[in-house]
């Protein structure tokens, strides 16, 4: 019984990990695809000689980019205080 138990388990982290593996290969083969800019900033930003819209773009995009990671920074010390803030008392 208890060997039966352990092989169903077996067979559901050989399916997990099989998940995980083709996941992680959609992703990276989906990622090559993709563009840094969309076509409409790309041929704004070749067609215009002054740099001034190059760097307002550039500055949007590391606007853009800044909120995810604090955000996850937020997260991720609340977690952590949560996890080892706990002082444990004997």
């Amino acid at each position: 019984m208890h060997n039966l138990e352990n092989r169903e388990k077996n067979i559901e982290y050989r399916k997990s990990r099989y998940l995980r593996r083709v996941l992680l290969l959609f992703s990276f083969f989906y990622s090559l695809y993709s563009s840094s800019q969309c076509a409409m900033c790309r041929a704004a930003l070749e067609s215009e000689e002054s740099t001034a819209q190059a760097e307002g773009i550039n500055n949007g995009i590391i606007f853009l980019m800044v909120l995810p990671y604090i955000l996850v920074a937020i997260a991720g010390f609340a977690i952590y205080k949560i996890k080892y803030g706990k002082k444990k008392d004997y």
